[in-house]
């Protein structure tokens, strides 16, 4: 899988993949995509932010990704 999904790459992908399942938004089906996450990150709503980060941190580690974003790990603590 490249970096970037097409329309029909993202409805077949499971909810477990995203970030943000019950919105299906931040797909993290690979390493790209959770470095990509971690990057759009600040875009997330505040609300979000907590689940979002513990969810990148979740794939970062089944990929072997290094997340070294401060405001991503400051926030998976909450």
């Amino acid at each position: 899988m490249n970096d970037r999904l097409d329309t029909e790459e993202r409805k077949e992908l499971p909810d477990t993949l995203y970030g943000l399942p019950e919105r299906r938004e931040y797909p993290m089906p690979d390493a790209a995509h959770v470095r990509a996450a971690e990057a759009y990150f600040r875009y997330c709503p505040e609300e979000l932010k907590p689940k979002l980060a513990r969810a990148i941190l979740h794939f970062a580690g089944e990929y072997g990704v290094d997340v070294e974003s401060p405001t991503v790990l400051s926030y998976a603590e909450k």
